[in-house]
Parts: C-alpha cells; sequence; structure tokens
C-alpha cells in the first residue's frame, strides 16, 4: 500500500542520486517498522534486520527499480503521441513554438 503513494506520477519526476538514496532509506526505514526485528539464531538476542536480509525477504523490486520502469513506459507512451501532442514535442525536439496568450 506505501509504494503506490510514494511513487505517485514519478514518472515526469528527475531525480539526483542523493533523493534516489533517500528513497531507499526511506524504504528500507518502512519494511524494517512491517517486519520488525529478528532473533538471531545462536545467542537468542533480538536484532534489528540488515539491508540484504530485508532484500531477500521482500521480494519485490526496489523503489529504484520501480522510477526507472515507470520512467521508461512513460517514455514509450510519449514516443507513440505523435506531433500533435506538446509532450511529445517537448521529449522528442527542443520546443521551439510559441504558446499563444491566455487573456481572460
Amino acid at each position: 500500500m506505501i509504494s503506490p503513494v510514494v511513487l505517485y506520477r514519478c514518472e515526469t519526476w528527475s531525480l539526483i542520486l542523493r533523493e534516489e538514496l533517500t528513497l531507499r532509506v526511506f524504504e528500507n526505514r518502512v519494511l524494517r517498522r512491517i517486519v520488525g526485528h529478528m532473533r538471531h539464531e545462536v545467542t537468542g538476542e533480538w536484532r534489528k534486520l540488515h539491508n540484504e536480509e530485508l532484500n531477500d525477504l521482500y521480494s519485490s523490486p526496489n523503489i529504484a527499480c520501480l522510477m526507472k520502469s515507470r520512467r521508461t513506459a512513460w517514455a514509450g507512451l510519449v514516443a507513440r503521441m505523435g506531433d500533435g501532442r506538446s509532450a511529445y514535442w517537448v521529449l522528442a525536439e527542443k520546443p521551439e513554438r510559441k504558446r499563444s496568450l491566455a487573456r481572460t
């Protein structure tokens, strides 16, 4: 339930590496809260899960991979739109057309 809320309209985001890492930290924090602590097999003490253990338990791809796949799918959709749409013009070439003045 959390990933659709976090990834809403992520197709149009322009992320830098720091923001991508922040999203991954958020994802790990949420997963740790959902899964909770695990008991160590040898000592019997409770401990937090490491990132690798979280990734093994959570079989879905991480947030960064989901964002990249959604961006690729959105770029394919815009590429198929055709010349008449402004999103296609922005993606395909420099938008050199003048916008009409919106006067009310």
